[in-house]
């Protein structure tokens, strides 16, 4: 019988026998390190942790009120030839849901209810838009608010864009904003 001669391992088979397995933990553990803003993120958008990262508060608009606030707290982001969007959320008050037939965000005061600006979208306890930021915006801009009645009535109140986003007002300045 003769014994068929076993070649030596290379030192990178040498190394990679040695190491695999803790490379293999390694690889299971890089996640855990993104794991506390996944959770954060999921409690947002539950609403475990409120409508959003900047709570605006509650804004009386005619006879109703509106809580409001900014989704992130950071600049517009681009949504390639669309332009620059905004994400908000809102939230009706307890009386007034079954009187509110759609609530819009706008910057700059609307003409009329067709030009009222983004829907607001989704349950009347979380609804959300996301509003277009033109980059030719004033620093002295206001976001205004329509709420429609099902009885027709229309209601608006507004707030500085300063006030409901200072993250969008730092980036129009730096954008050269006129």
């Amino acid at each position: 019988m003769s014994k068929a001669a076993v070649a030596p391992a290379s030192p990178l088979s040498r190394w990679w026998h040695k190491w695999r397995f803790h490379l293999n933990i390694l690889l299971l553990l890089i996640p855990l390190g993104f794991m506390p803003k996944y959770f954060a993120d999921a409690a947002m958008f539950r609403g475990d942790s409120g409508l959003g990262e900047r709570d605006l508060g509650t804004i009386q608009v005619g006879p109703w009120q509106v809580q409001l606030a900014e989704l992130r707290d950071e600049a517009p982001r681009a949504d390639g030839p669309a332009g620059h969007f905004k994400a908000f959320n809102a939230a009706l008050c307890n009386t007034c849901i079954n009187e509110v037939k759609a609530a819009y965000l706008r910057i700059g005061k609307p003409r009329s209810l067709r030009a009222a600006g983004t829907i607001f979208f989704g349950p009347p306890y979380r609804m959300a838009t996301n509003l277009p930021i033109p980059s030719k915006t004033k620093a002295d801009a206001e976001i205004w608010i329509t709420l429609e009645g099902w009885d027709g009535s229309m209601h608006q109140a507004s707030i500085p864009l300063a006030k409901a986003s200072p993250a969008t007002l730092a980036w129009l300045n730096k954008q050269g904003g006129k």
